[in-house]
C-alpha cells in the first residue's frame, strides 16, 4: 500500500500543465516529498503557475540537483535583507545584458512609456498557497498608497508625473494597468529595483491589521499586545517586505525567513510556490535553504577565510585578496575577482554650496576643479594601493555599458603638475605661506579639510597619496573622520568643504535608465546638497542651482522624463555625460576596482566573472541565485 502511495504521488507531481503549450513533466523537490505525500502541500505542478517563468540552463551554467543548504555571514540583523535582495524575485527585472524582461509577471506591455499594463501568471501563489492575484494590487493601491493612515505623504513620489498620479484599474484577476497622461520612464525600472517598489501585497494577510476590515476590538487588542501607537503602527510592522523580519507575512521570493528577530542566525526556507522552473520541470531554487549566521562585521573576513560561508562578497575588501588566496589552499573554497559597476571606487566631491564664501568661489570655478583632478597621481595611488588591478578614471560610466566613451573616463586625469600650478597662479593664488602652501584672497591657506566617513583604511591610504601630490601644488589636505551621520550632516549643512565617497551608483546603465544622478536631484550629490535638496523638495528646502551648467543639467534631466524615443533619452544621457566630463563636478580617481567573491567548490553555477554591485544587478540576484546547486557531495 505504502508502495502504491509513492507511486501515485511521483504520478500526481509529473502531471503535465495543458497551459505549457506542451507536455511538460515536473520533478518533486525531495525535501517537500514528506509534507507533499501527508496533504499538507500539493504536488508541484499544483503549486507553480499555469505558465511558470522556464529558465533555460546551457553553457557555463547546468540544470542541477535539489537540496543542501547555503551558508553566509552577515555583520548585523538587519542584513537579512540581502536574502530579498540577492533573491531578485521582482514583476520585472534586469537580465544579464541589462534589458527589462517580465519575471514576477507572465508579460507587460508599455504604450509611450505612459501606459503599462500588467498582466500576471494564472495560478500563481503566495509561499502559504493563497492565490496571487490583482486584489494585491488593489489592495496597495486603495487601501495603502491611497489611505493617509499608512502614507501619510501620499503615494511614492514614483508615481507622480507632473503631480498627477496614475488611473489605475483592475480589469480582471490577472491584469493591472497604470495610465499616465505624459510619460512615467521612472515606473518599470522601480519595479526591477534592489529594493523594489512594492506595488502590491498580501491582501489576505494584512486585511486583518488594517482598520478598513478589521474590527475595533480586535485592533486595540493587537495595538496593546505589540506596543504600538495605533493600527497603522501595527500594518507597517507586520508589512516589511524588505526587510524579512516577518516570517509570517506571505513571500513570492525563492526563500523565506522563517526565524523571528532577535537571533544570531536566521534561517531562510525554499518556498514552495515559488514561479520558476528549470527546462528539466525541476522547480527553483535548487538549494532548500539559506542559513544566515550574524558575526562582526570585522570577523567577516576571518571567518569567510575559516570556510564557514558558501558565498560570501558582503565585508569583503580588495585587502582581504591575499588573505583569502592563501586560506583557499587549505580550505574547500574559490576566490573570484568581481567587478564593481561604480563610476569611481573613490571620488571627491567638491561641495559647490559650502558655506564659506572663499572656498565656494574657488570650487565653483572650473579650472580650479580641473587643477585638484590633474595634481592627483592616479598611476600612484593604482601602483601603490591597488597593485595596478584598476583602472585611472573620472566618475563616469563604465565601458562594459552601451554609453561609454574613451573621453568621458580620460579627460583630465593624467598628473600634470605643470598645468596645475599654471592654473593655480592664473586665478590669483601665486602667493604662498613658508609651508609653501597657497594663500587665497582673504590671506588664509588654502587647506582643504576632506570629510570622511571613518569606515575604511583604503581611504586614507588614498587620501595620504592625494595629500602628497596636492602638497606640491601648493595645497594642503586634511582628512576629517566621523560617524557616517555627522559625515552627512556636515555636508548637508554646507560646512564640509570637500568629502568622499564611492562614485556614480549604477555607471553601466543603458538610456532608458535615468540619468538624474548626473544632474542636481538629491541631497545625497555631496557635490551640491543644497541644490539637490531644492530638487527633491519642489523648492521647499535647499537652493536654487545658480551655475548655469548645474541647471541645464536639471533642464536635461526634464527633458530625457519626457523623451518619448529611445534616440532621444541616447541623446540626452551623452550631453549630460559631456558636461560632467567638461565640468569636472566630482573627482573621481580610480575604477574597476574588483571585489572578492568566495565560492564554495561544491557551489555549482555561480559565474566566475561577474559585477557585483547593487546598481543595477542586486549583486548576486541578476545572476539568480536560485539556480545555484551543491553537488552531491555537499548535498
Amino acid at each position: 500500500m505504502m508502495r502504491l502511495a509513492k507511486i501515485l504521488f511521483c504520478l500526481a507531481s509529473m502531471l503535465p500543465l495543458a497551459a505549457m503549450g506542451a507536455q511538460q513533466h515536473f520533478i518533486e523537490t525531495p525535501s517537500l516529498a514528506e509534507r507533499v505525500q501527508s496533504g499538507e502541500l500539493p504536488p508541484v505542478a499544483q503549486r507553480i503557475p499555469q505558465v511558470p517563468r522556464r529558465l533555460e540552463l546551457g553553457g557555463e551554467f547546468s540544470p542541477g540537483q535539489h537540496g543542501g543548504q547555503m551558508r553566509l555571514l552577515m555583520g548585523k540583523q538587519k542584513d537579512i535583507r540581502q536574502i530579498v535582495i540577492y533573491g531578485y524575485a521582482r514583476l520585472v527585472c534586469y537580465a544579464p545584458d541589462l534589458k527589462l524582461e517580465a519575471d514576477i509577471l507572465e508579460s507587460f506591455e508599455v504604450v509611450e512609456n505612459r501606459i503599462f499594463t500588467l498582466r500576471l501568471r494564472k495560478g500563481h501563489k503566495w509561499s502559504d498557497g493563497h492565490p496571487f492575484t490583482s486584489e494585491d494590487f488593489r489592495y496597495y493601491w486603495e487601501d495603502i498608497a491611497m489611505n493617509p493612515a499608512l502614507a501619510k505623504g501620499g503615494p511614492n513620489k514614483i508615481f507622480l508625473v507632473d503631480g498627477e498620479l496614475p488611473q489605475v484599474e483592475f480589469p480582471d484577476p490577472y491584469t493591472v494597468r497604470y495610465s499616465w497622461s505624459k510619460p512615467n520612464p521612472y515606473f518599470l525600472p522601480a519595479l526591477a529595483g534592489a529594493r523594489p517598489l512594492y506595488i502590491y501585497k498580501p491582501a489576505h494577510y494584512l486585511r486583518q491589521f488594517h482598520a478598513s476590515y478589521q474590527s475595533e476590538e480586535k485592533l486595540k487588542q493587537m495595538i496593546d499586545e505589540m506596543g504600538k501607537r495605533n493600527w497603522a503602527g501595527v500594518h507597517f510592522s507586520r508589512d516589511r517586505p524588505y526587510k524579512a523580519t516577518n516570517p509570517d507575512l506571505p513571500s513570492l521570493q525563492p526563500w523565506v525567513n522563517s526565524t523571528y528577530p532577535p537571533s544570531d542566525r536566521f534561517i531562510f526556507k525554499r518556498n514552495p510556490y515559488y514561479h520558476r522552473i528549470d527546462q528539466n520541470g525541476r522547480q527553483l531554487p535548487y538549494i532548500d535553504s539559506i542559513a544566515v549566521n550574524i558575526a562582526s562585521s570585522k570577523l567577516v573576513p576571518a571567518k569567510t577565510g575559516a570556510d564557514e560561508s558558501d558565498l560570501q562578497a558582503r565585508y569583503l575588501r580588495m585587502d582581504n585578496y591575499t588573505f583569502l588566496k592563501t586560506a583557499a589552499k587549505r580550505s574547500n573554497f574559490d576566490v573570484r575577482l568581481w567587478q564593481t559597476a561604480k563610476g569611481a571606487h573613490m571620488a571627491l566631491y567638491p561641495n559647490l554650496n559650502t558655506n564659506d564664501p572663499v572656498y565656494r568661489e574657488l570650487l565653483r570655478n572650473l579650472d580650479f576643479r580641473h587643477a585638484l583632478s590633474l595634481a592627483i597621481h592616479r598611476y600612484e595611488i593604482n601602483q601603490v594601493v591597488y597593485f595596478r588591478l584598476v583602472e585611472e578614471s573620472n566618475n563616469t560610466v563604465l565601458r562594459e555599458g552601451p554609453l561609454y566613451r574613451p573621453k568621458y573616463q580620460e579627460d583630465w586625469i593624467g598628473f600634470d603638475l605643470e598645468t596645475a600650478n599654471r592654473l593655480l597662479d592664473e586665478l590669483g593664488l601665486e602667493q604662498r605661506d613658508d609651508r609653501g602652501v597657497r594663500l587665497m584672497s582673504d590671506g588664509r591657506p588654502l587647506e582643504i579639510m576632506i570629510q570622511t566617513a571613518g569606515e575604511s583604511t583604503e581611504q586614507t591610504d588614498v587620501l595620504e597619496l592625494i595629500h602628497d601630490s596636492w602638497l606640491q601644488a601648493g595645497i594642503k589636505l586634511y582628512s576629517v573622520p566621523s560617524t557616517r551621520e555627522v559625515f552627512r550632516n556636515r555636508i548637508f549643512s554646507g560646512e564640509a568643504i570637500m568629502s568622499i565617497w564611492s562614485g556614480l551608483e549604477n555607471a553601466i546603465p543603458t538610456a532608458e535608465n535615468s540619468p538624474k544622478d548626473l544632474a542636481p536631484t538629491s541631497k545625497y550629490q555631496y557635490q551640491w546638497p543644497k541644490w539637490g535638496s531644492y530638487y527633491e523638495s519642489s523648492g521647499k528646502s535647499g537652493e536654487a542651482p545658480d551655475l548655469p551648467a548645474a541647471r541645464r543639467l536639471v533642464e536635461l534631466n526634464d527633458q530625457w522624463a519626457r523623451a518619448r524615443s529611445h534616440e532621444e533619452r541616447v541623446d540626452i544621457w551623452h550631453q549630460m555625460l559631456e558636461i560632467n566630463r567638461e565640468q569636472t563636478f566630482t573627482i573621481g580617481i580610480v575604477n574597476h576596482v574588483p571585489h572578492p567573491v568566495v565560492v564554495n567548490n561544491y557551489l555549482r553555477n555561480v559565474p566566475q566573472k561577474g559585477f557585483y554591485d547593487i546598481a543595477p544587478g542586486a549583486y548576486f540576484g541578476i545572476y539568480k541565485p536560485d539556480t545555484f546547486w551543491f553537488d552531491e557531495a555537499r548535498r
